[in-house]
């Protein structure tokens, strides 16, 4: 059986000086289009290639997803844009995996902040931790592991494996 895993990623980095538009509409600044296939090709690397792969529609979510998708090499045509991720509570976010998850063994879930921090901190069985306390900055990937068992939304349910930064 495989060990199901459940990989949550951050937009990377936006730019807040792009004219016009609002939160919704904010672009990659140059270091997130540098950042998001750097990461896509860790998880290359890694061997951990997601069956589905969810992204919030917010241009900086989708500008993220597919380069990721490329770096992947996962058609950027299955990427589901789903619209409640933008914006999320956990509680919103966990009804999208809930929704996603059944018969998946790699579920790949790209959005926002606050939701992903919440998100992983209610998933996770030990208390995530990084040096400067911050969790998912942008363009981090955060690799929770289910075992053998499906994927969960139960609190504490699964175990973090990775949580990786660009730099």
């Amino acid at each position: 059986m495989t060990n199901r895993k459940l990989i949550l990623m951050r937009h990377a980095k936006s730019d807040w000086n792009e004219p016009g538009g609002g939160d919704f509409d904010r672009p990659l600044a140059k270091r997130g289009r540098k950042d998001a296939p750097h990461m896509g090709a860790w998880l290359r690397k890694k061997g951990l290639i997601p069956e589905r792969l969810l992204a919030s529609p917010a241009r900086r979510a989708k500008e993220t997803a597919s380069l990721v998708a490329e770096e992947l090499e996962f058609d950027e045509g299955r990427i589901e844009w789903e619209e409640r991720i933008y914006d999320a509570s956990v509680e919103v976010l966990l009804k999208v995996i809930e929704g996603a998850a059944m018969e998946t063994s790699c579920l790949m879930l790209i959005g926002h902040n606050p939701g992903l921090d919440d998100l992983l901190e209610f998933l996770s069985q030990d208390k995530p931790q990084y040096e400067d306390d911050k969790l998912m900055t942008t363009a981090a990937i955060a690799v929770l592991s289910y075992g053998e068992g499906p994927i969960q939304t139960a609190a504490k349910s699964a175990r973090l494996e990775l949580l990786i930064r660009p730099r």
